[in-house]
């Protein structure tokens, strides 16, 4: 057996474990194994094609059992794409009867961050102080990527720990939620915990600021997840492991109603529905360090398809990266479609 071959064998094995696949790889069908077959070669093709990016993807075809994944135990940073969890986290409070959806929180201005896929919370902020409801919140975080709104649903909950124990508790391993939005933007820029950038800072030295934060944010193992773990999560959600089937629903709307048409949902074909959470870091020099999207595919007669791609550190432009990921989803529908 060859060294690439050994280790797609280990990660089709750790992929069975870690998604929890209800029948062993020995007793899939032809049709099952040629589709896997199919996915494979697929993502292989893809992560050549994002080179020197790293392209790490997991795919289960819900129903078949058809599965395939490159880079899938690997972990990549998440950024936005951890405002799933920590919505799922929330509405874990809101079926156990600690939290209410209608309960006022309130966010001060230097709370407030930018960042949003559409003019939200933190961009329509005015004077010191505003009130939201937890609905709203959930709301512009998920379905809008509000940054200012998912650091006051995490400080609601009790922090970003509890977000990770809230996925442990449910046996998802390999997604993790360490920092909140602040924190992420502070390692990003090459700033530490609290401070600030230097008053009358050169650009010379804001460019070297601004690459040892990208380097660091790259080696920072926090806030991150494989892909098969963002796959172990959308199939326990789907399969309302996570949530009451209340909670289930209301989050996959929210993620059905995400205001970013690029990635994946620009290439799923009509009359799919797609519930879905993308991610994006800044760039320097030309790379960009996390470009991802993770979702669940329907079709109309009820087949699902989970999948989790993160890229990394790559050179291609948004139009390339766009192309990427909208190829995935084309091709994923092409080799599930019956």
């Amino acid at each position: 057996m060859s060294l690439s071959c050994a280790r797609r064998a280990v990660m089709a094995a750790a992929m069975m474990f870690a998604i929890a696949m209800p029948l062993a790889a020995s007793a899939q069908s032809p049709a099952t194994t040629a589709r896997s077959a199919t996915l494979q070669s697929t993502l292989d093709t893809l992560a050549q094609r994002a080179r020197p990016g790293l392209l790490g993807v997991a795919v289960l075809d819900v129903q078949s059992g058809a599965m395939a994944g490159v880079n899938a135990g690997q972990a990549f940073p998440m950024m936005s794409v951890f405002k799933a969890p920590v919505a799922a986290a929330v509405l874990s409070r809101v079926d156990d009867g600690s939290l209410s959806l209608q309960q006022q929180v309130t966010i001060t201005r230097d709370q407030v961050l930018g960042g949003s896929a559409v003019p939200s919370i933190g961009a329509r902020f005015h004077g010191d102080r505003m009130t939201f409801t937890v609905e709203r919140l959930l709301q512009a975080a998920v379905s809008e990527s509000d940054n200012t709104a998912v650091d006051a649903l995490i400080r609601v909950v009790g922090g970003p720990e509890v977000v990770t124990g809230f996925l442990t508790a449910h046996g998802i391993d390999g997604m993790r939620v360490d920092m909140d939005e602040a924190g992420v933007a502070q390692v990003f820029n090459g700033l530490k915990p609290g401070e600030k950038a230097p008053h009358g800072e050169s650009s010379q030295a804001q460019a070297q600021r601004y690459k040892r934060g990208y380097d660091a944010f790259l080696a920072d193992p926090r806030n991150r997840s494989t892909p098969e773990a963002a796959v172990a999560f959308l199939r326990k959600l789907s399969n309302n492991a996570l949530l009451s089937s209340a909670s289930t629903q209301h989050l996959l709307r929210l993620m059905e109603a995400q205001t970013i048409p690029n990635r994946l949902r620009a290439g799923v074909p009509q009359g799919i529905r797609l519930a879905d959470k993308t991610g994006t870091s800044g760039s320097f020099e030309g790379r960009t360090a996390a470009y991802n999207d993770i979702g669940l595919l329907t079709w109309p007669d009820g087949h699902t398809v989970i999948v989790a791609a993160f890229l990394s550190d790559s050179p291609a432009s948004d139009e390339e990266r766009g192309r990427l990921f909208a190829d995935l989803a084309k091709d994923i529908d092409k080799a599930v479609r019956p």
